[in-house]
């Protein structure tokens, strides 16, 4: 009798158990709204979460804005997730929001590979404008110009910064400011003509495939240290995580590097659509699947990875 009940009890205590592992997420986290920049990466990255989570039963709603217009909306619980925090570049625009505990960056990166600085095409780099000291030294051929992308980015207030203080005698340079598909058009008519150009390049990015590009050195850390090295972060609304663990867990284990990135955004930059582009990726890749689904449930509790597995084979 006293085995039965104690085999009874362990029964219980099991059923408890997976109960709680796989217990459905709650109602208001099945709406999930996603903040996207215009940046090519991002979008990639965000079209992956996004058909995961739809996978998983949940909806999902994208907001397309300036990054400043996505930090405010995580603060006045306007949206929930942002996949393109890219640090150094966004942190000036990010900072006061951090200070006020006003939004939450999940501690690790998404992407730990990235790079953002000033590059050139190489023709250019061979011509001898190999560092940011050398830009002031051509500014005839460059049209006193260097090409940032979209208004109100760190990228671009970093180039202002160093044209209004003179930092390696830029003063008297404009930036050109467009979005990322405005900035690379400018610079491929510039290389089909062997024309000069300096513009904010990065990686993961499809530039470094179609085009011969060169970095440029001695930035004094303007982009950050190591030459504009960087990352990239998940940014939450503050208290996401303890409302959302399931969502959450997802994200915590969505990491990426730079070349898988850069493969996803060649086909986007062909004018796929990026649903379609993330289906096909999660279709080919199983193990990151199952890597990004580890410990992840439905949103009514069942195994993530069949559930995903299943759809993207439709």
């Amino acid at each position: 009798m006293k085995k039965n009940l104690m085999r009874v009890i362990g029964c219980g205590a099991l059923l408890l158990g997976s109960s709680a592992l796989f217990a459905a997420e709650a109602t208001e986290c099945q709406n999930v709204r996603m903040g996207v920049v215009d940046w090519t990466d991002v979008i990639a990255t965000s079209a992956v979460a996004q058909v995961l989570l739809q996978d998983m039963g949940y909806q999902v709603k994208q907001t397309s804005a300036a990054q400043q217009i996505v930090f405010g909306g995580l603060r006045d619980n306007r949206l929930d997730i942002f996949l393109g925090y890219w640090k150094p570049a966004m942190d000036k625009n990010i900072a006061p929001f951090i200070a006020a505990n006003q939004v939450k960056v999940l501690e690790k990166p998404s992407l730990a590979d990235a790079q953002a600085t000033l590059a050139v095409p190489d023709y250019v780099a061979a011509g001898g404008l190999k560092t940011f000291a050398d830009i002031a030294k051509f500014k005839d051929k460059l049209g006193s110009k260097i090409y940032g992308i979209e208004p109100g980015t760190g990228a671009n207030a970093n180039i202002k910064g160093m044209i209004d203080s003179d930092k390696f005698g830029l003063k008297g340079f404009q930036v050109v400011e467009s979005g990322e598909a405005g900035m690379l058009a400018a610079v491929q008519r510039a290389i089909n003509r062997k024309e000069w150009v300096v513009f904010v390049g990065w990686t993961p990015h499809p530039m470094n495939i179609n085009m011969k590009i060169t970095y440029l050195t001695g930035s004094d850390d303007v982009f950050g240290p190591n030459e504009g090295a960087a990352t990239v972060s998940v940014v939450t609304a503050p208290d996401y995580a303890q409302r959302c663990p399931n969502v959450s867990k997802l994200l915590t284990n969505l990491t990426f590097d730079a070349a898988q990135e850069s493969k996803m955004m060649v086909t986007i930059m062909d004018h796929k659509l990026p649903a379609d582009v993330a289906k096909q990726w999660l279709k080919d890749h199983p193990e990151d699947v199952k890597r990004w689904l580890d410990g992840v449930t439905t949103f009514d509790g069942k195994d993530a990875a069949s559930a995903v597995t299943v759809a993207v084979r439709k």
